[in-house]
């Protein structure tokens, strides 16, 4: 009821404020061409896809269909309609959604806003959290699959999502929004745009505030959205200036490791034998209030400055220089309560943490005994970087464009306690350069408004680990485009250096020895590593229905940070190398007046990989691990196809469907450490942390190989109209799980297959318009999941049903006898659904919905 009330304030105060924005029109319609994007966005150095012309695969999402349809789903998910696309929610959190397209992950898709980078630096991380109010300021979203038309040396091994906002000059007008959704959501909302005045002059301003909580127990959340553009154009001038700041301050808290599916059962306060889809293993109560061990919170302000300069009929210059400060982190417990883990305190009737105990049992003890606090992992940055690219037509016929992308990042890495949960204090031993340090100070996990960044803490109150991370980008690129009536051709390449230098904080310089006895210093200096690719595609267009294309190009990536500086040390790792992706694609496409129809085959090859996936927990006798994986080799390919249908004024049907076909070629390598030590952790049943990974014509899990949908649009009406989608997910494997691949045995099983699913949302939109044409209201009701399927998105673990001891035993390396405990408590949790009930899940949402109305003037 409070955030009720606090967001019908936040509504009452953007209805009486004069500020400036222009929120979406909802009129705008998906029958607009991609070339029309252009005037409605800040498109600068992005590079858009153009129908019948770009030679890549590609979807265009207008700002209507995410206006209409996202709701209080996490913003990828608005692709889930996409072809080769699975985006799901992750653990359920707010902002934690994750996507795959054609079966590589976010890390390894270019995601630009307005053609500016947004993967993190240092591993290709994006944090949709930090991009949580990017719905309210995007005009369009396209998602190019595959590597795509962008001329940057950017990691876009599965594809490149852009996401354009809105100019400064959009026409005058604005809105004011206010919805509502389950589990207690609201989302306030006020935009203007003032036009552009006779001057050159435009601006604009939106500010929301969304809070609530979402499906899963125990993940409330507040975040605000703030959004600023400044434009200036001189009339008859040939200098386009465009300044815009955004930021997305916010807190939620976490369901961040998957549960075994045993506990979802064995939790569900129905005890029916049903899983709690919503049960959260994350959290408990402290004082009678909900606590949560998970909290994420963050503040990533974006400032950029645009400058287009046409410099002739047939040169232009574009350039955008940005900036942002990040600052923020997730929390986690640490220490032990007198010899008390967390683990220790979950109440075995509800799941829950209880933190009542945990406080009494540190009240108890003493520092030197040990305590058990809440810390916090805090990764702060600051980020610079100029894009600028010049573009010349030589002639009716050719182009050439040529630029630069500079970049310097500098990563704030160390750990904060957060909660001394009624301890006097916690003593940290990981700082060599001091004695046992008492640490009593406290930082709150709220997010900092200061959008030039804000404070690090200082050294002293630093624990667990403490290492920054800088890279510096350097490249340039250069594309030959000809066209004419029927054929466009382009040739691009690209190269860059990255250099990448860790400081360790905690280490004595030239003192401290790494695992194998090496000599440490407290700064590496940088190690550079150069990269390049070249891509080249044909789109011929047979008439004015049909035109077929064709791409192909090769790419040496550079490998992440982590990939640098392996187990957390300041070693080079001595078998660095680039990471090599070869990709290729043919299309068709068939437009008409009522039917358009798209089909696309592909084939890439990922070769040299190295991966780390961390949070692996309870692997060892309850411990928490990381796993480095290297040497991994990829294939994906697939056929695509999508088509839209408008049967009249009142019926359009689209749909979609897409088959892959994804697995690892050889095998590959893997090391497992202890989080908290940073030390070497022997695979269960082995004397040895490292291990061979029998990987060989295995799938490639964590997102569906076959996907598709079916969705129709019914306007019986003048401003009524009826939507409802359906989705089907089949050929989704768990992710690669290092701890059941270490044998030829576990090899011949293969990645676990997990069960397919149907899904069906429906919408409804109706338009009240007064009689200034320009001001009307709109009602908007969505309901995802409607018929309440319970499924599994996604699996950390591949643990197969019906194993037999000795299936059992040659699966995890060890022998019967070794292994019987383990065996009769793999028995005893059954199977759900054909699966094995010890791998850890994350069940989907189930029904969910949300109801907007909002005011156009």
């Amino acid at each position: 009821m409070k955030l009720i009330n606090k967001s019908m304030l936040t509504a009452v105060i953007t209805l009486s404020t004069a500020s400036v924005y222009y929120a979406q029109q909802v009129q705008d319609s998906t029958k607009i061409k991609s070339n029309d994007i252009e005037q409605v966005v800040l498109t600068g150095v992005a590079d858009i896809a153009k129908d019948r012309k770009t030679p890549v695969a590609v979807s265009t999402i207008k700002e209507a269909q995410i206006v209409e349809k996202l709701g209080n789903q996490e913003f990828p998910e608005i692709l889930n309609t996409t072809p080769s696309v699975y985006a799901t929610k992750g653990g359920g959190g707010f902002g934690d959604s994750k996507l795959n397209i054609r079966g590589f992950n976010q890390n390894n898709i270019a995601v630009m806003v307005n053609g500016m980078p947004v993967n993190d630096m240092e591993g290709g991380s994006v944090y949709w959290s930090n991009w949580a109010g990017l719905s309210d300021v995007t005009s369009a979203m396209q998602v190019q699959r595959g590597l795509g038309s962008s001329k940057l040396a950017i990691a876009s091994v599965g594809g490149t999502v852009n996401i354009l906002t809105r100019a400064a000059d959009k026409k005058q007008g604005g809105i004011v929004s206010l919805a509502v959704g389950n589990n207690d959501y609201v989302k306030s909302l006020f935009a203007y745009n003032t036009g552009k005045s006779e001057k050159g002059w435009s601006s604009s301003f939106l500010m929301s505030r969304t809070a609530g909580s979402m499906y899963a127990d125990g993940t409330k959340f507040e975040g605000y959205n703030y959004y600023f553009a400044l434009g200036y154009k001189k009339p008859g001038g040939n200098h386009d200036f465009q300044f815009t700041i955004t930021g997305a301050p916010q807190w939620h808290n976490q369901r961040s490791y998957a549960i075994a599916i045993s506990d979802y059962i064995k939790f569900n306060p129905d005890h029916d034998g049903t899983p709690d889809r919503q049960y959260n293993s994350d959290w408990g109560y402290l004082n009678g209030r909900q606590y949560s061990a998970r909290v994420n919170y963050y503040h990533k302000p974006v400032l950029s400055l645009n400058w287009d300069w046409t410099m002739s009929e047939k040169s232009k210059l574009n350039t955008v220089l940005y900036g942002s400060f990040g600052r923020g982190g997730g929390t986690n417990t640490t220490g032990s309560a007198n010899g008390k883990s967390l683990s220790t305190f979950r109440d075995q009737t509800t799941g829950l943490y209880n933190f009542d105990n945990v406080y009494a049992a540190n009240q108890a003890s003493t520092p030197d005994k040990g305590v058990l606090i809440r810390n916090a992992s805090i990764n702060s940055h600051n980020w610079f970087g100029l894009i600028s690219s010049f573009n010349h037509t030589i002639n009716d016929n050719f182009k050439f464009s040529a630029g630069v992308d500079a970049r310097y990042y500098y990563g704030y890495h160390y750990q904060a306690v957060t909660d001394l949960l009624g301890a006097s204090g916690y003593i940290d031993k990981s700082n060599k350069n001091i004695p046992p340090n008492l640490v009593t100070a406290v930082s709150k996990p709220e997010a900092s408004w200061n959008p030039f960044g804000g404070k690090i803490d200082n050294l002293n109150n630093q624990i667990g680990y403490s290492n920054d991370g800088e890279v510096l980008w350097y490249g340039a690129f250069g594309q030959f485009e000809y066209t004419n009536d029927k054929i466009s051709a382009f040739v691009q390449g690209s190269v860059s250096n990255q250099g990448f230098q860790r400081i360790d904080n905690f280490i004595v310089d030239g003192v401290t020895k790494s695992k194998k006895g090496e000599i440490m210093n407290t700064k590496t200096g940088f190690k550079n590593l150069f990269g390049y690719n070249i891509k080249a595609g044909v789109n011929y267009n047979i008439n004015e229905q049909h035109n077929v294309f064709g791409n192909v190009g090769y790419y040496e990536k550079q490998p992440f940070f982590n990939a640098v500086y392996r187990s957390n040390e300041n070693i080079v790792s001595p078998d660095l190398t680039n990471e090599k992706i070869f990709g290729v694609e043919l299309g068709y496409g068939f437009r008409s007046a009522k039917f358009n129809a798209n089909v696309n085959v592909y084939r890439t090859t990922w070769d040299d990989r190295y991966l780390r996936k961390p949070n692996l927990r309870d692997v060892v006798a309850g411990k928490t691990a990381y796993v480095e994986m290297n040497g991994l080799n990829e294939i994906h390919m697939g056929v695509e196809v999508d088509a839209n249908y408008t049967l009249n004024k009142v019926l359009t049907v689209n749909g979609m469907f897409s088959l892959g076909d994804w697995y690892y070629k050889g095998n590959a390598t893997a090391t497992l450490f202890e989080d908290s030590t940073n030390q070497p952790l022997n695979f269960p049943g082995s004397t040895s942390n490292e291990a061979t990974l029998y990987l060989d014509k295995t799938k490639v899990g964590d997102a569906a190989q076959m996907t598709a949908a079916l969705g129709a649009t019914v306007k019986p009406v003048r401003n009524l109209s009826f939507d409802a989608t359906w989705r089907n997910t089949n050929n989704l494997y768990a992710s690669l799980d290092a701890f059941n691949f270490r044998t030829q045995a576990a090899a011949q099983k293969g990645t676990l297959e997990l069960p397919s699913y149907n899904l069906f949302d429906l919408g409804l939109s109706y338009r009240i318009n007064l009689n200034n044409k320009q001001q009307y209201f709109t009602i908007r009701g969505n309901v995802y999941n409607l018929f309440d399927t319970t499924y599994i998105a996604e699996s950390n673990t591949n643990t197969h049903a019906n194993l037999t001891a000795q299936e059992y035993a040659e699966i995890k390396g060890g022998t019967v006898a070794g292994l019987a405990k383990e065996y009769a408590a793999y028995q005893a949790a059954g199977n759900y659904k054909g699966i094995s009930q010890t791998n850890q899940v994350f069940f989907g949402f189930g029904r969910t919905w949300t109801a907007t109305l909002s005011f156009n003037f």
